[in-house]
């Protein structure tokens, strides 16, 4: 069946409908005003225009002047779109029509109806807009009327192989349940102050991807991102072991951190997490690999500067194409937004290693939404891509009481490094240690970690010391 489906004229659209629109069926459009739903039926008609097709808009409320103005500015080519006029014009308002036996709906509705008929049969459409069914109701002396008169429309439609797309206006005063109830399918746009969202609620004869999913209207029409289902999809790859270069920190990984992984790299403000996971991904680049940061917090300028300050040449990879840094606002994208940004970069760009710094920046684009539940689907659908994923966490503790995140996603990490603070006789210095590895074993003492003009530097195990965890330790004593 999915061969044979039509095209919505956007993308994510048609993953959610698994292939697009089931032809000669009528598809309802729900959602309140500027919600989107003409500019979805306008997605729809010009993709079919572009196939060859004929198509046909018809309009009950906005007169065509008004849509075409619309359309252009979105950049739509209607040039082999036909307009089918029923709305109300100027001279309506200044006619005075009475009625003396007949109510207006049983005057007006004939017309209506033959005009469609008409157009109909002489264009004979393959794809048709109706803008919206809701004014039909308005031509009908009761309900029973109205849904008897929309129900042969649509089979009047539909019996001739025609796809047909109609809006509704739902109110108090007017639900739309019986028009959900004759549609072959119900699509629900809605939209808050925060995000729109697109939901399937009905589609009969096929499976459709359940969920709210994030759309946004631009200047050149309608997008959507469909919500990441992490178990629709995965690739086959080879399981190796992912070193750092540095002897030390690969020793206490037991020669490093492993493909398709998630690493939790957690540690306070300034310990050099980044800068860390960055050492992976200089290690990558230099076998070919691609890697990308997403960074939620810092400047895409500043930890450039900052990586080649230590020596991590970030410029050169940059140009060789080995890695990519993207500077992420999160107020602006949505979890399902930002999703669609690591797939395309996955699957165009074949990228090896994925570090999103930092996950409380990331959680700012939830926006109120369940954190854990969005993290866990991306990071799941990388590791089923074969990319080893760096999340870096910021604790907000400097010393004192140890915890490795304060979220509740380390049961996600297949790897967790920490990194301290250490206060060593009036001085601010640093420790590494590994807490979880799954795929190996690991060293379980701790390392003084330095970051100078020269890069990384890790020393020998602090066997010397106790409570590095509290971040005052104490000097062991010689034993006799």
């Amino acid at each position: 069946m999915s061969e044979n489906r039509l095209s919505s004229g956007i993308s994510g659209l048609d993953e959610v409908l698994h292939g697009g629109y089931v032809p000669g069926r009528a598809y309802l459009i729900r959602g309140g005003p500027g919600a989107g739903k003409t500019t979805l039926g306008m997605h729809f008609l010009v993709t079919g225009a572009a196939r060859g097709e004929q198509v046909l808009f018809i309009s009950l409320g906005e007169s065509v002047t008004q849509l075409r103005r619309t359309a252009v500015g979105l950049g739509f080519d209607l040039e082999n779109i036909t307009f089918l006029d029923l709305s109300p014009t100027a001279e309506f308002f200044a006619e005075v029509q009475t009625y003396d036996i007949f109510s207006p709906a049983e005057v007006e509705r004939e017309p209506t109806t033959r005009r469609i008929v008409q157009q109909v049969e002489a264009l004979k459409p393959q794809r048709i807009f109706i803008d919206s069914m809701t004014q039909f109701r308005y031509l009908a002396t009761d309900t029973f009327q109205f849904r008897k008169q929309v129900l042969s429309f649509l089979r009047f439609l539909v019996e001739q192989d025609i796809t047909v797309l109609f809006t509704s206006e739902s109110s108090e005063e007017a639900p739309d349940d019986d028009l959900q109830f004759m549609s072959d399918a119900v699509i629900n746009l809605s939209f808050s102050d925060s995000e729109r969202t697109l939901c399937i609620s009905k589609f009969r004869g096929s499976d459709f991807q359940n969920g709210n999913h994030a759309i946004r209207l631009t200047s050149t029409g309608m997008q959507l991102f469909p919500r990441l289902i992490a178990q629709t999809y995965g690739q086959a790859f080879t399981t190796e072991v992912i070193p750092s270069g540095i002897p030390e920190i690969d020793e206490l990984l037991h020669g490093g951190i492993e493909r398709s992984t998630i690493t939790i790299i957690s540690g306070p403000s300034g310990v050099g997490k980044t800068t860390l996971g960055l050492q992976f991904m200089k290690e990558a680049a230099g076998r070919g690999e691609h890697s990308i940061i997403y960074t939620f917090e810092e400047r895409k300028e500043t930890l450039l500067r900052r990586a080649e300050g230590i020596n991590i040449a970030v410029n050169a990879m940059q140009q060789r194409g080995t890695l990519s840094v993207v500077q992420v606002e999160p107020l602006y994208y949505t979890p399902d937004e930002f999703a669609n940004l690591v797939r395309q970069e996955v699957e165009q760009k074949q990228t090896r290693i994925v570090m999103i710094d930092s996950v409380s920046g990331y959680r700012l684009s939830v926006r109120g939404e369940e954190l854990t539940s969005h993290i866990h689907s991306l990071c799941k659908y990388l590791q089923n891509m074969g990319v080893a994923v760096l999340l870096i966490n910021e604790v907000e503790t400097i010393t004192g009481e140890f915890r490795v995140t304060e979220i509740g996603i380390s049961y996600l990490a297949d790897t967790i490094i920490f990194l301290r603070y250490l206060e060593m006789q009036g001085e601010l210095r640093r420790a590494i240690g590994v807490l979880k590895k799954r795929m190996t074993d690991f060293e379980k003492t701790l390392r003084e970690f330095k970051i100078s003009r020269y890069g990384i530097k890790v020393g020998e195990p602090l066997t010397h010391l106790r409570g590095v965890l509290t971040g005052v330790p104490e000097l062991l004593k010689d034993k006799p």
